[in-house]
């Protein structure tokens, strides 16, 4: 099976890098968790037509889900890190919600798009100083969405299940084992596992050859973009979740359907009977 080239990272957004400080403090910021804003509800939801449809044609086998704003509500935790390492480094705090914006294509794209165009000279350190802070905070605030831990046991041994996300490995197996769900998923992939992330498609690839799966048998579940495109470059269907960290990315690249809870999957999908 051919593996679609990686595209390239986006534009770094140019207006939103942290400002120097003269003082070097940390801002952090405290406010309580919220669900955050995705693409409107109208425009997904025309998605959902498609969903007898795709569900019909096949029953499924393998479940692939992304980690970060499909599994688990880890952005807190995820914010407070990246404004203590720009706090390290005389940066302003920003905003969390912008901070939300730039979760998805790993830990690199994420400090490069906080520092801005003037921090190429200390990225790496920012970046040293976050996943140094991270790894000591992975489970301060994150926990599984609603639902997901109860449809996990629920739907576990029917389904196969796979996590592929741009997240470290290792700290993809601590948050994994820290909340217990560790043991629903047969393959984890990780953002450093190959030499690509997505939305290169080789990861999702790599998981349907290891557990027997075909494209037509495979739903690769996401709140992302990345997630439309590596299922897309693998010949898989996508299914998006709107209460995650990237649904506005659906208007461009949209994906098979949508659901705005994580139990709503189980509910438009049958597993392949033997």
């Amino acid at each position: 099976m051919p593996i679609a080239g990686a595209l390239s990272d986006e534009a770094v957004a140019r207006d939103g890098g942290a400002r120097k400080l003269t003082s070097r403090r940390p801002a952090m910021d405290g406010r309580a968790r919220r669900p955050s804003r995705g693409v409107p509800r109208e425009a997904c939801r025309a998605r959902k037509m498609k969903l007898e449809a795709v569900t019909m044609r096949d029953a499924v086998r393998l479940l692939v889900f992304d980690l970060d704003g499909t599994l688990i509500d880890s952005k807190e935790d995820i914010a407070n890190s990246v404004n203590h390492a720009l706090g390290e480094f005389g940066y302003h705090a920003l905003p969390h919600e912008k901070i939300y914006s730039y979760v998805g294509d790993g830990a690199t794209m994420l400090i490069r798009r906080a520092v801005g165009d003037d921090g190429n000279g200390v990225l790496s350190s920012v970046l040293d100083a976050f996943l140094s802070d991270y790894r000591r905070r992975l489970l301060d605030t994150t926990l599984p969405y609603p639902g997901v831990a109860e449809s996990l046991e629920e739907w576990a041994g029917r389904y196969d299940m796979a996590v592929l996300t741009n997240k470290p490995l290792d700290m993809t197996h601590s948050i994994l084992s820290g909340l217990s769900l560790d043991r629903y998923f047969a393959d984890v992939i990780g953002g450093d596992s190959l030499d690509s992330k997505k939305p290169n498609p080789e990861g999702l690839i790599r998981i349907m050859r290891r557990r027997s799966s075909q494209p037509g048998e495979t739903i690769m579940v996401g709140d992302s973009r990345n997630d439309v495109l590596a299922g897309r470059g693998a010949g898989v269907r996508s299914c998006g979740v709107t209460y995650g960290l990237g649904a506005a990315g659906f208007e461009e690249h949209p994906p098979d359907f949508t659901i705005d809870s994580f139990p709503e999957l189980f509910e438009h999908i049958h597993p392949k009977t033997y």
